[in-house]
């Protein structure tokens, strides 16, 4: 399969397309109501900063476990609370009203407490607690976003000579190279798993949670449609915040733009979309929760999510990647499902608060 672009960057609002696209407009709604029901919690006058501080934290254990770095919550909130220098990360931990993870607290089969998937889960709480901070930046100019997002979650994981910087042909040649050393049974591809982004190799290709193997795109094309994304997200658009989030992350994913962590850039960036354009301003949303509920679904029933399977986080990517008004619709969907799950969460959140 090859990767293409699936937003038609010459044209006038190519993100409003998307929103027309069949079925999106009716999920986007669903998504916002949700939301919408969240912001009017009656604890969010007094305690939203505990709620954001709980929901980002779900939200970064739920990407990392994406990535195939799976820490139950409960271990990386006893990590945080005993471990960590007192003022790192700073709230992450406050608040317990479960004490565990809700429908993804258990972890999954990668489930883990090594060093690896603890250091790759660290950076993305890490990432995710100055998300909101970058907002400014976002708006102005997402590729420096972009830069610093990699910076916050591969501190301590990747050398400092490639934090923040998109790859090149040159850095490609390398990473193929030790993919190649490491296929042939030398060593791992780029330094260890952590550093890769939590990604096992296929053929030099990263094979993210739930098998997709995600087809190589060159530095020279992924730049240039890097630079098209830019200019579609600094350009006025009547999409709905959701549809934009969606297609930067999908964009994201396609491109891997830096090569290691791309996964875990990608779902920050969608999540501080829906932070800057206004949808959840105070990051109360645990978004990547709502990812990896419908990647493995209880069961496969329920309201929201009858109709996904196990692995529906990939399966969704891959249409994306295919192209096409189905195929992007059927990402956008997907993506716009996930914010009302985790729009649940987070109101499950507010509850146990609200109980004490």
């Amino acid at each position: 399969m090859t990767a293409r672009s699936a937003v038609p960057v010459a044209a006038a609002d190519p993100l409003s397309q998307v929103a027309a696209i069949p079925g999106v407009g009716d999920a986007a709604t669903a998504a916002r109501a949700s939301v919408d029901t969240l912001l009017r919690h009656r604890i969010l006058r007094r305690r939203s900063a505990e709620v954001t501080a709980e929901a980002s934290l779900r939200a970064a254990r739920a990407s990392a476990a994406l990535e195939g770095h799976d820490v139950p919550l409960d271990v990386l909130r006893a990590h945080l609370s005993d471990q960590l220098p007192a003022g790192e990360v700073a709230g992450e931990a406050a608040v317990g009203p479960t004490g565990s993870g809700g429908p993804t607290g258990s972890g999954g089969p990668a489930a883990g407490t090594d060093a690896e998937n603890l250091g790759v889960t660290l950076g993305t709480v890490r990432l995710y607690a100055e998300l909101g901070t970058l907002a400014p930046a976002w708006e102005r100019a997402p590729r420096q976003a972009l830069a610093r997002m990699h910076l916050l979650a591969g501190r301590g994981l990747l050398p400092d000579t490639v934090l923040g910087r998109p790859r090149t042909a040159g850095s490609d040649a390398v990473a193929g190279g030790r993919a190649a050393a490491a296929a042939g049974g030398s060593a791992a591809a780029g330094g260890s798993a952590a550093a890769r982004g939590g990604a096992a190799a296929r053929g030099g290709e990263p094979v993210f949670a739930g098998g997709l193997s995600l087809p190589t795109v060159s530095a020279l094309e992924m730049s240039a449609r890097l630079d098209g994304l830019t200019a579609v997200l600094t350009a006025p658009t009547a999409a709905p915040a959701i549809v934009v989030a969606a297609v930067v992350h999908g964009e994201l994913l396609a491109i891997r733009p830096f090569g290691a962590l791309d996964g875990i850039i990608a779902r920050a960036a969608a999540r501080l979309v829906l932070i800057s354009r206004g949808l959840d301003p105070k990051a109360l949303v645990a978004t990547d929760v709502g990812h990896l509920e419908l990647d493995r679904p209880a069961g496969g029933t329920g309201d929201d999510g009858g109709d996904e399977q196990a692995g529906a986080y990939s399966t969704a990517l891959a249409a994306y990647l295919a192209g096409g008004p189905d195929g992007v619709g059927t990402w956008v969907r997907h993506c716009a499902t996930a914010v009302g799950l985790a729009a649940r969460e987070s109101l499950a959140v507010c509850e146990a608060l609200s109980r004490g």
